[in-house]
């Protein structure tokens, strides 16, 4: 399955993982102007962008972004939605990273939460619907993804999948260093 043809959605007894649409702007927007989750977002290597979205006009900017990216095959956006609120509470960014570095031949996942959900088991029921699946939609080795030190609840959700933390640096477009990044192998 070519993942920038027809993104799969999943599902389990809680969330749906989906393509994120403009409809999601007032649940991502509560996720995006939450200040006590903004820090556990991943910006590396973002050009800059910090990810807190104080109005409705820059989350459908960047959900027009997001799409336009999913288009040119750069990355694919799933939404989380709650079943029980049918709201938006978060999104998943993936894209398959090929570089000079260890974190080569890797599907890079980036999962932004509203913080009432950064807790471990509701981030670990989220993860489980597509990290095994990531091996195969974009074609990696290994799936990485960003836990900061304070993300105590995260880094709990991630072990608890099979993910260790790894010492190695993930270089930017621009030379950067960034560290604290957890990784599966296939």
């Amino acid at each position: 399955m070519d993942v920038y043809k027809e993104c799969p959605k999943f599902e389990n007894d809680r969330y749906i993982l989906r393509l994120t649409v403009r409809g999601d702007c007032d649940g991502l927007l509560k996720v995006y102007s939450d200040k006590k989750a903004v820090p556990f977002f991943n910006g590396d290597n973002c050009h800059g962008d910090d990810f807190y979205y104080t109005t409705a006009e820059r989350m459908l900017q960047a959900l027009d972004f997001w799409a336009e990216a999913y288009s040119k095959g750069w990355f694919v956006r799933w939404s989380i939605i709650d079943k029980a609120t049918g709201e938006a509470v978060g999104t998943i960014e993936e894209f398959h990273r090929d570089a000079d570095d260890y974190f080569t031949n890797c599907g890079l996942l980036r999962l932004d939460l509203r913080s009432d959900y950064e807790k471990t088991a509701d981030i670990k029921s989220i993860l489980a619907l597509i990290v095994r699946p990531s091996f195969d939609l974009f074609g990696c080795a290994m799936v990485a993804t960003k836990a900061v030190p304070s993300a105590v609840e995260r880094v709990a959700a991630l072990t608890s999948l099979g993910f260790t933390a790894r010492d190695e640096k993930l270089k930017g477009f621009d030379g950067t260093l960034y560290g604290d990044y957890y990784a599966l192998d296939k």
